[in-house]
């Protein structure tokens, strides 16, 4: 098996951080260096990961934004190919590794992307954004620029031409694979290689998650909108889909209240981030992160291999 690195972002991730380390010790796929980008942890989430063998970057949190984060650990890594994944992340099974990376075993291939579900924190709204925007199959030559960095794999090389944007408040993942398909390379979307992804937020939180991301498309598509009428849409199609999802499940009456303000935070933010006239500088950035179908719906493939099991 060829060399990879592991390049993880985290900031005060101690609730987290031993469980991802866990389930990459747990890979098939052992030939790999784990660096850790820690951008001002104030928690013992240092003091976890060095039970690991981790190496730690530091970024200051008045020079953070996500794209210079992932630059500084992937400029440290030794790795032909590069593995990115979020610090409140885990592995569902001990494949992961091994089926994220092989689509890179071709040339033309510069970037690959594998399947997120929540967890048990996350509110409903959000796992059904999860089955939306990551399906249940694979989609080997993804048509799309679409990708996501929370459990993601990419070509070193590639990345050397066109490192990630730093300027972004969000979104460098997007930008990113949007070069890569300009360029002429594939994308490649493996929903074997499974995450769970936690997310613990206030609806504060929520909302500022995707002002942040709406501000950051509109500087990669600047002649996108998203005006009033849009969010008012939105909001009542996105909300009534989940609470007729959520009555098929039935647990309508445990979830309607937290649709209704997830969906409107979502919205709201997504309005305000693309109508944002201020100046997009460090001091927004550190605001941000310190205090349509895309794919078609498809059966499951099944799995043979046995998942990892974690101690609660």
């Amino acid at each position: 098996m060829k060399p990879l690195s592991i390049v993880i972002r985290a900031r005060n991730e101690e609730a987290n951080i031993g469980r991802l380390l866990y389930g990459i010790s747990q890979q098939t796929h052992q030939n790999s260096e784990i660096i850790l980008v820690d951008s001002g942890s104030t928690d013992a989430t240092l003091t976890v990961a060095s039970q690991y063998p981790v190496k730690i970057i530091h970024i200051q949190p008045e020079n953070f934004t996500f794209g210079r984060s992932l630059n500084q650990g992937i400029a440290a890594a030794s790795g032909d190919i590069v593995v990115i994944i979020s610090a409140h992340c885990y592995p569902v099974f001990p494949d992961w590794l091994e089926l994220l990376v092989k689509p890179l075993e071709n040339d033309e291939y510069a970037l690959s992307y594998g399947k997120q579900r929540g967890g048990e924190s996350n509110y409903y709204s959000e796992h059904q954004f999860f089955k939306k925007y990551f399906p249940d199959n694979s989609v080997m030559e993804q048509g799309h620029p679409y990708s996501h960095n929370a459990n993601a794999a990419i070509k070193r090389d590639i990345w050397q031409v066109h490192p990630y944007n730093e300027n972004l408040t969000g979104l460098e993942d997007l930008a990113w694979s949007s070069w890569v398909m300009e360029s002429g390379y594939s994308i490649a979307y493996v929903a074997e290689a499974e995450i769970i992804h936690s997310h613990k937020e206030n609806m504060r939180q929520v909302h500022n998650r995707y002002k942040r991301e709406a501000i950051a498309l509109k500087q990669i598509l600047p002649n996108s909108t998203f005006n009033f009428m849009d969010f008012t849409k939105s909001w009542i199609g996105n909300v009534f889909r989940d609470l007729r999802q959520a009555k098929r499940e039935n647990c309508l009456g445990q979830h309607w209240w937290s649709i209704l303000r997830f969906r409107l935070m979502q919205q709201w933010g997504t309005y305000q981030g693309f109508n944002f006239s201020g100046k997009i500088d460090a001091k927004l950035h550190q605001k941000f992160y310190y205090p349509p179908d895309i794919l078609d719906k498809k059966l499951p493939k099944p799995r043979t291999i046995e998942p990892i099991y974690y101690e609660k």
